[in-house]
């Protein structure tokens, strides 16, 4: 019975997993690595350290699964998924390695990282506006990106970037590392500002009206094609044989849809992880162009909708990307992702920072006995800055409304709503771009607490979906690795034979009802505190 292995190369560690051919876990494992801040906003970490975890998963994994050195070549396949944006930048002699060499240029710039302002307003500027670089690329020009990373480092490092031979996302140097060839996908490059999403491929034309070369590029794959095969190094180092099939697999995002299973147009995604992301599954390559407030559109042909309270609501706030259901033979279809920066983060970050370290069983427990509402308590998750529903990078986070009345149970909670909140924000966005379905499959570990995930089903206002599996992304890149190896004919079809859900959620009127109630207090608080955000971002920097 073949068996495939799927690597998430996470933000703070990497995971694998071990599939049969029926799509039943095997065996799970997971390896941390560190993350640096070297100055308030950056976020880097070593490429190296990567590999590093990715070897001690694996070889958890593939313990914990009884597959020994022997017994190999049960392994028919390799899929990668990884956090996107990222921005790995090597040199010509590791690229002329074969992958053995783990030198880089400089540490990765994370999607988190926040340090490209100006260079979002210089790629806007150059291109015409906001609104023609979501006509151009599909997405606006956020720091989360991977060009505005890239333009940084050419004007900030010269030297460095004068040494550029190839440009990588995180999970292509895990492929490189295991292929010894530069590659990337489709969902990853959709991410970077420089892809032509609605014909898969690089754009050239912004690449020359951005002064990056073609060259430094590398070949695009659908999510589901084999990128490479396992070189005789990384076949020793991580316990594989030689030669087993490395599928170019996608971003976290896109191999945690195919993971639940979105595939099609009736289901989308909601993720509660370190961020929170609504994923929506889409036949073609909608654009959301903003618009004036109350009007709604689907996108390229008019204004969208002021789901968030914003009194002209600005294009881009939702992304338009490649979705990963492509083969070889066969181009994939298309999604529509919106991502608040902090959301399983804002609660971890309380419970370090405010709370001492309380164990979270403790906080659910009290958040649990609070009404509805937090009795006029608000929470804006703002703590990285935004990405949607406002396209704000100095956004900062907030409670609001607190009083003697309020102990730590309310502002837990208050943390569990606002996250829901500005999710139900993002979906209203969504909808704005002609996303009609009406079935949200959840992801995340935020949603393993019935609170929580109670919550965010009121804040929806739809029927929601726990799977049978709960290993998200790395449970998707192995879906991706049977097809490329040739277990399932295809991604849906692969999705068809494996996925299923475990239980249904409707959402509690009462709750609702209330949530409909707070909706435009949200709204409001975000849209007369954005003014005092950026001042207070300009006195950090004093």
């Amino acid at each position: 019975m073949p068996l495939l292995l799927g690597i998430d190369v996470g933000t703070s560690s990497t995971k694998a997993i071990v599939l049969d051919e029926r799509g039943r876990v095997r065996a799970t494992a997971s390896a941390p690595h560190p993350i640096s801040h070297p100055q308030p906003g950056w976020s880097e970490q070593q490429p190296r350290e990567w590999w590093r975890s990715t070897k001690e998963s694996v070889a958890a994994a593939l313990l914990l699964a009884h597959v020994t050195p022997d017994r190999a070549d049960e392994v028919a396949g390799v899929g990668l998924s990884g956090q996107m944006h990222g921005s790995v930048l090597l040199d010509r002699k590791t690229l002329d390695s074969g992958g053995v060499c783990d030198d880089v240029l400089r540490p990765a710039l994370l999607w988190n990282d926040q340090r490209t302002a100006a260079e979002c307003r210089e790629i806007e500027d150059r291109v015409g506006g906001r609104g023609a670089l979501v006509r151009l690329v599909g997405n606006a020009a956020l720091p989360g990106f991977t060009l505005p990373k890239w333009m940084w480092v050419r004007e900030h490092e010269p030297a460095v970037w004068g040494r550029v031979a190839a440009l990588l996302m995180p999970k292509d140097y895990i492929g490189f590392r295991m292929t010894g060839a530069a590659a990337t996908d489709v969902g990853d490059a959709a991410g970077t500002l420089l892809f032509d999403v609605d014909n898969r491929r690089w754009h050239m034309d912004a690449a020359a009206m951005f002064g990056i070369d073609p060259a430094l590029l590398p070949p695009v794959h659908e999510s589901a094609a084999v990128a490479g095969r396992l070189t005789e190094f990384a076949a020793k180092e991580l316990g594989l044989k030689a030669g087993t099939p490395v599928v170019a697999g996608s971003g976290d995002n896109q191999c945690g849809a195919i993971g639940a299973g979105v595939v099609e147009a009736d289901l989308f995604l909601a993720t509660l992880g370190t961020s929170g992301v609504m994923y929506a599954h889409a036949g073609t390559p909608w654009r959301d162009l903003g618009g004036s407030a109350g009007t709604t559109s689907r996108a390229t042909n008019g204004p969208g909708a002021n789901a968030a309270g914003d009194q002209a609501a600005p294009p881009g706030r939702v992304h338009t990307m490649c979705a990963a259901d492509g083969t070889a033979i066969t181009p994939g279809h298309w999604s529509i992702t919106g991502c608040t920066l902090a959301a399983g983060g804002a609660l971890a970050w309380a419970r370090d920072s405010v709370f001492g370290g309380a164990d979270y069983d403790t906080l659910f427990r009290e958040a649990g006995t609070v009404a509805p509402g937090c009795e006029g308590l608000v929470f804006l998750p703002y703590l990285t800055g935004e990405r949607c529903p406002h396209p704000h990078p100095t956004a900062s986070g907030a409670w609001i409304g607190l009083t003697t009345r309020h102990a730590r149970g309310h502002m837990v909670r208050a943390i569990l709503e606002g996250v829901a909140m500005t999710m139900a924000q993002i979906l209203a966005i969504m909808r704005s771009t002609g996303v009609d379905a009406r079935t949200c499959r959840l992801g995340g570990g935020g949603t393993r607490s019935p609170l929580w995930r109670d919550i965010l089903t009121a804040a929806l206002n739809t029927h929601t979906q726990t799977m049978e599996t709960e290993e998200g992304p790395a449970y998707g890149a192995a879906l991706l690795a049977g097809v490329g190896a040739g277990v399932w004919p295809s991604v849906s079809g692969a999705c068809r034979a494996t996925i299923r859900p475990s239980q249904d959620h409707e959402p509690v009127r009462g709750l609702v009802r209330r949530y409909a109630e707070l909706a435009p207090v949200y709204a409001a608080c975000y849209s007369d505190l954005r003014r005092t955000m950026d001042r207070l971002a300009a006195t950090r920097s004093q």
